[in-house]
């Protein structure tokens, strides 16, 4: 039976506010191409994946919002303008109804079976019940997804996995390293390279080591 085709929703800050942490990690890049070649390569992978309609990106920066639109992603003004969670559930209004994700966009080395395994193990759980992918800490969450009719409900941030969990969310726990693996830190990029980088980050990597 033919698996019913997911939107995923993907916030993106600012590329100024983007991913303070990874400041410097590549010393001879711009931080905000860093930021931008991130999102990038997420977007390349999620538009990829044989199990997602659309990809819609919800931004107010303008150089996410020309990266996006040329991966074939929808792109949606930040109206609420009130943070990550509020963008998500901006973005999940708009999907249309059917299955919704929400994806961060810090998963350069993302390869697109990993994220078709993860949406099929998410539409096999239990009916009505939200699931979601904690990164590879345990501690954050880098995917959520609800079925139809089951509002999003995003609790991203820090203890974001126990807050998804206390909500009523169900971990998924596949052996997926690429999708688990999101990047806030120049040890998280390195991690991300040993794994195999989208080509937008590595060809930053290569002007670069981390620091």
């Amino acid at each position: 039976m033919t698996q019913p085709r997911w939107t995923l929703v993907v916030p993106v800050k600012h590329l100024a506010a983007a991913k303070s942490r990874l400041r410097g990690a590549l010393p001879a890049v711009p931080h905000e191409t860093l930021a931008l070649a991130l999102a990038a390569d997420t977007l390349r992978a999620a538009r990829a994946c044989p199990a997602v309609a659309q990809v819609l990106v919800v931004t107010d920066d303008p150089r996410v919002a020309a990266t996006a639109h040329a991966a074939g992603a929808r792109v949606l003004p930040d109206v609420p303008d009130a943070g990550l969670n509020a963008a998500f559930r901006h973005g999940a209004s708009a999907a249309g109804g059917g299955w919704v994700a929400g994806l961060t966009a810090d998963l350069p080395a993302l390869r697109p079976a990993e994220l078709a395994a993860a949406l099929r193990a998410a539409q096999a759980g239990p009916a009505g019940v939200r699931r979601f992918v904690a990164d590879a800490p345990g501690a954050g969450t880098v995917l959520l997804a609800a079925p139809p009719g089951v509002p999003l409900d995003p609790r991203f941030g820090v203890g974001s996995a126990a807050a998804h969990a206390a909500s009523g969310a169900v971990a998924l726990t596949g052996d997926w390293p690429s999708l688990r693996r999101d990047v806030d830190t120049a040890g998280d990029l390195a991690a991300a390279a040993q794994l195999g980088l989208g080509p937008c980050t590595a060809v930053l990597t290569a002007a670069g080591c981390p620091a």
